[in-house]
């Protein structure tokens, strides 16, 4: 018998594990499972003196998001600007806590130092423009929808930072705020729209280093997301997978009747979600727009291992072509954990490009265990 999600945001509260990751197709109910996991922890109370539900829970989802719109108004539209909606949530991040520089440090860490974003004198709106490196700039731009993500993603991460940074210090009566002190729970859900996989994997890098040092100060953290990608990185960087975490680590599953189900998951989204299919899709699409990325090279090795393990081969090498010591040294150049890391690295040239679409067609052609329908995320 299924679950409300009432009794699943019961069940995460009351788990001893301080990192729990969630996996669930889209439509399924992350979102939901948020407000109802907000409502558990800090009850909404209609008392204009009652404490804000921020000072025990900080979350991060669609809502977050929908506080920015780009401004309509054709009278303006040769200057492009990202409105903020004045609420509580901004009031107190931009006016109370003056995270506005650590924001622009944080959104330039994945745009770059050129991309810079300005606040008005009031908070209520950002421009951006394209720093030249000397006294010039760029007029105002309207940015993509992944930047855009990536810019209001930052917002968060400043805030984060902040938090970490501040209960680090064991004593609260030498704390700069005592905001943060009754703070439990920080919910994160799918901060990854509209992002391609670079800026992705960056993303949940930073995010590990600050859920790594988060639990350090007794915060938990359950973060739900939809991308496979995501999912896997973070799985990994948590470190999840060492014996005593796999519990918290969950796939939600929404039945016909309407209600839930959070079963455990062992192992990384290389061993559930069809995740071999989602890499093998996004390698064919990056080689057909010509879009290889050295990241690439990293998820073909993923693929391998994947093939390998699944087919009792005891080494992913195992399955290379016969002139294995040369497409060997090509993989390993490029799969180093450091690309993870948000490390500069040149463009795969063509010949290395063409690396990556002979290899996938190796194992497609010769290892064909594939099944025939995926699942949809």
């Amino acid at each position: 018998m299924g679950q409300t999600l009432s009794d699943i945001a019961q069940h995460l509260q009351s788990s001893d594990k301080r990192v729990q990751l969630i996996y669930a197709f889209n439509s399924t109910g992350k979102t939901r499972l948020l407000r109802e996991f907000k409502e558990l922890v800090a009850p909404r109370i209609e008392d204009e003196n009652a404490e804000p539900s921020r000072l025990k829970i900080l979350y991060y989802s669609t809502f977050t998001e929908d506080l920015f719109y780009w401004d309509k108004d054709p009278a303006n539209q040769n200057n492009p600007r990202l409105k903020i909606q004045p609420n509580d949530f901004t009031d107190w991040i931009l006016k109370a806590q003056g995270q506005d520089q650590n924001i622009i440090t944080s959104f330039q860490r994945y745009a770059g130092n050129a991309l810079t974003p300005k606040f008005d004198t009031e908070f209520t709106e950002v421009t951006f423009f394209i720093a030249r490196g000397n006294s010039e700039r760029s007029g105002d731009l309207k940015i993509s929808k992944g930047e855009e993500s990536l810019f209001i993603w930052s917002i968060f991460h400043a805030l984060l930072e902040q938090v970490n940074d501040t209960l680090s210090i064991a004593e609260p009566s030498d704390r700069d705020t005592d905001e943060f002190d009754q703070l439990e729970y920080v919910f994160i859900d799918d901060p990854v729209s509209s992002l391609d996989e670079n800026n992705l994997i960056e993303l949940a890098v930073e995010l590990a280093l600050l859920v790594n040092k988060g639990i350090q100060s007794s915060l938990n953290f359950i973060i739900t997301t939809h991308n496979p990608l995501f999912y896997n990185v973070l799985h990994n960087e948590l470190g999840l997978s060492k014996k005593g975490k796999k519990e918290g680590c969950y796939l939600l599953e929404l039945h016909e009747d309407g209600t839930f189900s959070l079963n455990v998951e062992h192992g990384d989204s290389n061993r559930n979600f069809s995740y071999h299919l989602y890499l093998k899709q996004t390698l064919e699409r990056a080689i057909a727009d010509q879009q290889v990325q050295r990241y690439h090279f990293t998820l073909l090795r993923n693929l391998y291992e994947k093939t390998a393990s699944f087919l009792g081969y005891p080494k992913w090498q195992d399955l290379l072509p016969d002139d294995r010591q040369t497409y060997l040294k090509r993989i390993i150049q490029f799969t180093s954990h450091s690309t993870l890391s948000n490390e500069a690295v040149a463009q795969p040239s063509l010949q290395e490009q063409q690396t990556v679409k002979v290899l996938l067609e190796n194992l497609l052609q010769n290892y064909s265990y594939w099944p025939g329908e995926s699942r949809n995320d």
